[in-house]
């Protein structure tokens, strides 16, 4: 019983830790995606590819976020050193980037076309897309993390 109480609460922080994550990268895309392509025009589409700066330097902040969140609050420290720990971490997280960049394409080119109205506020098609990767990506960060780096 001990057991799933614990593995309940650590989901729930790793919920937690990744949602405040979240609110970083998609908060730091909305400020990217609005300014760098008024310094770069070939940001908005990059040879087929939509935002890449945006969401590179936002991915790289959601990352850095998550992984202070992580070992603060979600996972205990592996058998791994912590330079170790943060190496396989980062290397976990450029593949989870490449996977969320790959995501963010298809659903900003095939899926979302028009913008959500919340009434209080609305969502673009370069936000839902953004959303839409970073949870679909969660899944298998959350996997990967607590079975390689963490050893929980």
């Amino acid at each position: 019983m001990k057991d799933i109480l614990i593995r309940q609460k650590q989901v729930l922080f790793f919920i937690i830790a990744g949602g405040l994550s979240a609110v970083v990268e998609i908060g730091s895309f909305k400020i990217f995606s609005s300014y760098l392509p008024q310094l770069f025009a070939e940001e908005k589409n990059f040879h087929g590819i939509h935002f890449p700066l945006s969401n590179i330097l936002s991915t790289s902040s959601g990352i850095i976020t998550n992984y202070f969140l992580s070992i603060w609050f979600v996972f205990e420290r592996g058998k791994h050193s912590k330079r170790k720990e943060f190496a396989y971490f980062m290397a976990v997280s450029v593949i989870s980037t490449i996977f969320s960049l790959i995501f963010f394409q298809i659903f900003y080119s095939f899926i979302f076309k028009d913008n959500i109205d919340l009434i209080i506020y609305t969502l673009s098609p370069e936000i839902l897309s953004k959303i839409s990767a970073i949870l679909l990506v969660s899944i298998l960060n959350y996997s990967v993390k607590k079975k390689v780096i963490f050893n929980g």
